[in-house]
């Protein structure tokens, strides 16, 4: 199995280490960078095991027919994640797509 993140994703990733520091949800960067690299983490490690939803319409500007899967970090937030899946050459590709969090996406789901 391979997990790839379109490069606007990993742009996105990096950017949320500063959100998350500039808005105090972390006290020190270190942190948010922690929290960032467990969301990447556990995406690679586990969204193959991880129930797989077809995305509603509204989120057809990312790619049709997209899938999605929930990753909880904690109790208030829950991580959607919007992907392809593909075969080649007997190998499973999760190409992801989109990253967004409850409190941004929630109402759309």
């Amino acid at each position: 199995m391979k997990v790839l993140f379109l490069p606007e994703v990993e742009d996105y990733l990096f950017e949320l280490i500063e959100i998350l520091y500039q808005k105090e949800y972390f006290g020190f960067k270190e942190s948010a960078v922690k929290y960032v690299t467990s969301l990447e983490d556990d995406i690679r490690q586990n969204l193959i095991a991880k129930i797989k939803r077809p995305a509603p319409p509204f989120f057809n500007r990312f790619g049709k027919n997209l899938l999605y899967s929930v990753f909880t970090k904690n109790k208030t937030t829950q991580w959607y994640v919007f992907f392809y899946v593909y075969k080649e050459n007997g190998e499973t590709i999760f190409v992801v797509r989109y990253i967004s969090n409850n409190h941004v996406i929630s109402q759309f789901l």
